[in-house]
C-alpha cells in the first residue's frame, strides 16, 4: 500500500475518532439521563446511548447540523429504543424475580413403578429366555451378536427372543398392564 493511502487513512481514523470523542462529550450524559428518566434502568441506560451514539456517528450529516437539532435528533432516537426494547419479545418474556426459582424435575414415579414391574416381569422368565431379551432391547444386540456371545446358533437366539417375549407379554397381562 503507497505510503499516502496509509496517511489518507490513518488520518481519516484520527478524524473519525475525535468526532466520537466530541459527540460522546457533548451529549452522552443528557441523553443518558433522558433513558434512565424513561426507564429507570441505568445498565439498560448504558446500551441505548452506545446505541444512539453509534446511528449518530453512522449519520454524518446529523453531526454536521447545529448541537441543539443533533441533541434533539439523539432523544428522539433514544426513546426509539427505549420503545423498541420495550416492545421487543426478549422484554416481554423476561419477568424480575427476587430469587432464582429452583429448577424442577419431572416426577420419575411413573418410569421407577415401570422398571419395578418389567424387573419382576423379566425375573418370571427362564435363564435363556431372560438372557436373550436383556441382550436384544437393554443392550441393543443383533441376533448374531448374541449368537456369538451365546456360543448358539442364531435360529435358536431368534426362536428364545419370540418365546421370551410371549412369556414376558403374559406375565405383564396378569400383571394388569394392557397394550
Amino acid at each position: 500500500m503507497p505510503h499516502d493511502d496509509v496517511e489518507r487513512r490513518d488520518s481519516a481514523a484520527g478524524r473519525d475518532a475525535a468526532r466520537l470523542a466530541a459527540l460522546y462529550d457533548a451529549h452522552a450524559a443528557p441523553v443518558w439521563r433522558y433513558v434512565v428518566h424513561l426507564t429507570g434502568d441505568r445498565a439498560g441506560a448504558d446500551d441505548i446511548v452506545q446505541e444512539t451514539l453509534l446511528r449518530a456517528w453512522r449519520t454524518p450529516k446529523i453531526l454536521e447540523q447545529d448541537p441543539s437539532t443533533t441533541r434533539s435528533w439523539m432523544f428522539t432516537v433514544a426513546r426509539h429504543l427505549v420503545i423498541d426494547e420495550a416492545r421487543s419479545a426478549r422484554r416481554r418474556r423476561e419477568i424480575d424475580v427476587a430469587e432464582v426459582p429452583e429448577r424442577t424435575a419431572p416426577d420419575a414415579t411413573d418410569a421407577l413403578f415401570e422398571a419395578i414391574l418389567v424387573e419382576e416381569a423379566l425375573a418370571t422368565l427362564t435363564t435363556d429366555h431372560r438372557a436373550v431379551v436383556v441382550r436384544a432391547y437393554y443392550r441393543g444386540l443383533s441376533v448374531a451378536e448374541m449368537a456369538d456371545e451365546l456360543d448358539i446358533p442364531e435360529g435358536t437366539v431368534k426362536s428364545r427372543l419370540h418365546y421370551g417375549l410371549r412369556a414376558l407379554r403374559l406375565t405383564l397381562q396378569e400383571k394388569g398392564v394392557t397394550r
